[in-house]
C-alpha cells in the first residue's frame, strides 16, 4: 500500500472517534489509542510481511502508579501459520520521581490465536531520565525454531528531539538476544544476536499523530531468512503512520 493509500485508510479509520476519554473517578484514568501503519516493525523485524496494519490499544492507569492494559495488532507469519491476530496483556507499575526521571516496571503476555507455539511472556523495566530512555525486556519461554523455549533479552536506548515547527525526532537504537546460536549466514557463520535501529519524525495535525520512521537492522538477508524463513522482513524499509490518541 503507498503512502496516499494508508492516509486514507487512517482517515477512514480514525475519523468516527471523538477525543473525549471514557468518564472516570478522580483515580482512575483511560488511555486509549487507535494506528494504522503501512508495515508492522517489531524490534526492526517485519511482523506482517511488509504490509500493512491496523492497531488499537488501551491502558487503565491508577493514581498510585499501578496499570493494565491491552493492545492488539494485525500480523502476518506467511507459510501455512494460521494466526493474523497479536494480542498482548500487560500490568505495571510506573513511578515518577521528578517532572525529568520515572521508571516503569511491568509483565507482558503476547497471545497469538490459532498458533499458540507463538506465545510468551517477558519483564519490562524503563528508566527515563530527562528524555533519555533504558529499557530492557527479558523473556525465558521465547519459542526457538526447533518448538523450545529459551532466554531473550531485548535492550535499547532512546532520545526524542523537539525541531522546529512542533517535529519532533526519536531515536532509538536496540540490541536483540536469543541466547543461542541462531542467526546462520550463508558463510556458515552464526551468531546469538543482532542490532535495530530507528529514526522517526513526527507532527500532530487534526488531532492525529503522523509519523514516518527509517528502520533497519545489522542482519543479512540469509540470516534473516534463517531465523524468520524470509530474507526480506529485516531489511531497512521506511514506516508511515498515523496514530490518534484519546
Amino acid at each position: 500500500m503507498n503512502a496516499r493509500s494508508l492516509f486514507t485508510l487512517a482517515s477512514f479509520v480514525l475519523a468516527p472517534l471523538t477525543t473525549q476519554a471514557l468518564p472516570l473517578n478522580d483515580d482512575f484514568n483511560l488511555d486509549m489509542s487507535l494506528a494504522a501503519v503501512s508495515d508492522y516493525r517489531s524490534r526492526g523485524i517485519s511482523q506482517t510481511l511488509g504490509d500493512p496494519a491496523v492497531q488499537a490499544g488501551a491502558t487503565l492507569m491508577h493514581s498510585s502508579g499501578l496499570y493494565v492494559g491491552a493492545w492488539t495488532s494485525n500480523v502476518d507469519f506467511g507459510g501455512d501459520f494460521k494466526t493474523r491476530q497479536e494480542l498482548e496483556y500487560y500490568a505495571g507499575y510506573y513511578w515518577q520521581a521528578t517532572e525529568a526521571i520515572s521508571l516503569d516496571l511491568g509483565y507482558i503476555k503476547y497471545d497469538y490465536p490459532k498458533e499458540s507455539q507463538f506465545n510468551l511472556s517477558e519483564v519490562y523495566a524503563i528508566l527515563d531520565v530527562y528524555g533519555v530512555k533504558l529499557g530492557g525486556y527479558y523473556s525465558k519461554d521465547t519459542p526457538n525454531a526447533f518448538g523450545e523455549d529459551q532466554d531473550t533479552l531485548y535492550t535499547y536506548l532512546s532520545y526524542k528531539i523537539a525541531l522546529p515547527a512542533e517535529v519532533g525526532l526519536d531515536l532509538r537504537v536496540g540490541r536483540n538476544d536469543v541466547k543461542d546460536p541462531a542467526f546462520w549466514s550463508a558463510s556458515g557463520d552464526n551468531r546469538e544476536s543482532y542490532y535495530e535501529w530507528e529514526a522517526k519524525v513526527s507532527r500532530e495535525f487534526v488531532g492525529v499523530t503522523w509519523g514516518l520512521s527509517y528502520i533497519d537492522t545489522d542482519l543479512s538477508k540469509s540470516e534473516c531468512a534463517d531465523w524468520y524463513g524470509y530474507g526480506d522482513l529485516c531489511t531497512a524499509t521506511v514506516v508511515a503512520s498515523a496514530t490518534k490518541n484519546f
